[in-house]
């Protein structure tokens, strides 16, 4: 189990790498460009190459990618669906630049349409997005809080599209806090077992590639997506104890996505990190 972080790529992606390390990350997931804009600039081959470099020498684990949060596989508008195909395009071909894992996205929302309305395009942009992609990253659907009309906050819409795709390259980000407010009561082993046996009925544990491990502002099945620092939350750091414990994370990489303890919320620090790595040396009896 690897314990990794969100960090900025601000001033340059190699400092990510000086980010994760000094927070004591094993691993990092990074933005490759604005968050809420479109425009998307390449690295060089000097930029990636400083990347890779300075990773290895870190003993990093691959890092991942998330996608930007304009991304909507269910918009009604065509240009905007066309956009988010291109967007995830760039980053996968960012991703194999850099040597990362996969990208991780937000399916986006139905608009009122409903799932089965919008089906058939989140299928067919996915598809087009993995034609045009490099074969080395997954390109990485993360479960939904189930606010408003979001897609995928059950397992079995996720599943659904995975099954429709039919491919290999396509993997699912778990999200703790996301699952806790739609639903699934991670605060207890049985709670945590019951999630996992829907996950892999529905989906297929094969299909984990990643968790984004954060703790819980709002209650669970409150369908409300709002982080907070582990044990401060209301999963709990008995609650990632479950979690952590089951054998299904055991390989998997863990980033946190947490509001970070200082009170300007500059994101994960290592104060989150210790805990994790502490949760995991306690579950495997170290």
């Amino acid at each position: 189990m690897i314990i990794g972080a969100h960090v900025s790529a601000a001033g340059g992606i190699a400092k990510a790498i000086d980010r994760g390390v000094e927070i004591g990350a094993e691993a990092v997931q990074i933005f490759g460009s604005s968050t809420r804009s479109w425009r998307f600039k390449a690295l060089t081959d000097a930029q990636a190459a400083s990347f890779r470099e300075k990773s290895a020498a870190a003993g990093l684990a691959p890092p991942f990618l998330h996608a930007i949060y304009l991304i909507n596989l269910g918009n009604a508008n065509p240009d905007n669906v066309e956009k988010s195909v291109t967007s995830l395009v760039n980053y996968m071909r960012l991703a194999e630049q850099i040597g990362a894992g996969g990208v991780i996205f937000h399916p986006g929302s139905h608009g009122g349409a409903g799932y089965e309305g919008v089906f058939p395009q989140v299928v067919d942009s996915i598809n087009r997005v993995l034609e045009q992609s490099p074969e080395g990253p997954l390109l990485c659907l993360e479960n939904m809080a189930g606010m408003g009309q979001h897609i995928g906050a059950r397992f079995s819409e996720l599943g659904a599209v995975l099954r429709a795709v039919d491919s290999p390259r396509l993997g699912i980000c778990l999200d703790t806090q996301h699952a806790f407010a739609a639903g699934y009561d991670l605060t207890n082993p049985d709670g945590v077992a019951g999630m996992i046996d829907e996950f892999d009925r529905d989906i297929g544990l094969d299909r984990l590639s990643a968790v984004h491990a954060n703790d819980s502002k709002r209650p669970c099945g409150s369908g409300v997506d709002r982080h907070d620092n582990i044990g401060e939350g209301l999963i709990g750091e008995a609650g990632f104890a479950n979690i952590m414990s089951h054998p299904a994370f055991a390989e998997m990489p863990f980033f946190l996505e947490v509001p970070g303890y200082d009170k300007d919320n500059r994101g994960p620090d290592k104060p989150n990190v210790d805990i994790l790595k502490s949760i995991r040396a306690r579950v495997a009896g170290v």
